[in-house]
């Protein structure tokens, strides 16, 4: 499990994110770059960092799933995600 913190701290980002969205396209349209400058640092959307959705592990996330690889492993073998099941050979 990741921290608390870690897991605050992506969602005040993605707030970030979403808050300066609009007016981080008007300053890219006009090619305002000193104006993107005096942005937040966090209101970039390259600093957002994917996470499960679970346990907040940020390495082996799978996108289409939004869960890392042992989170999907385990529900899987479970049967909790529709359409995945084991291949057996």
């Amino acid at each position: 499990m990741a921290k608390e913190s870690m897991k605050a701290r992506e969602v005040k980002r993605a707030k970030l994110i979403a808050k300066y969205a609009a007016k981080r396209q008007q300053l890219l349209d006009e090619g305002n770059y000193d104006g993107l400058q005096n942005l937040p640092r966090n209101s970039s959307p390259i600093r957002i960092h994917n996470r499960c959705k679970i346990t907040g592990r940020p390495k082996g996330y799978m996108r289409q799933f939004g869960l890392s690889r042992i989170q999907f492993r385990e529900m899987a073998s479970k049967g909790l995600i529709p359409g995945v099941r084991k291949a057996s050979w």
